[in-house]
């Protein structure tokens, strides 16, 4: 699956979470990965950083 990174350590994961597709969006905070959300959609990872700032890694 894909793998996106942003500024400020946003990561978004795409993944399989109960048998279905999902993106997993994190950030890195103290050194530690906190979980910010699981999104269905692109539109869902949209409300919560900017798309435009991703890079695929």
């Amino acid at each position: 699956m894909g793998i996106w990174r942003g500024p400020d350590g946003i990561e978004v994961e795409a993944i399989m979470l109960n048998d279905l597709p999902c993106l997993r969006v994190t950030q890195r905070i103290g050194g530690q990965r906190m979980v910010l959300a699981y999104c269905m959609d692109v539109r869902e990872v949209g409300r919560l950083v900017n798309l435009a700032e991703l890079v695929e890694t």
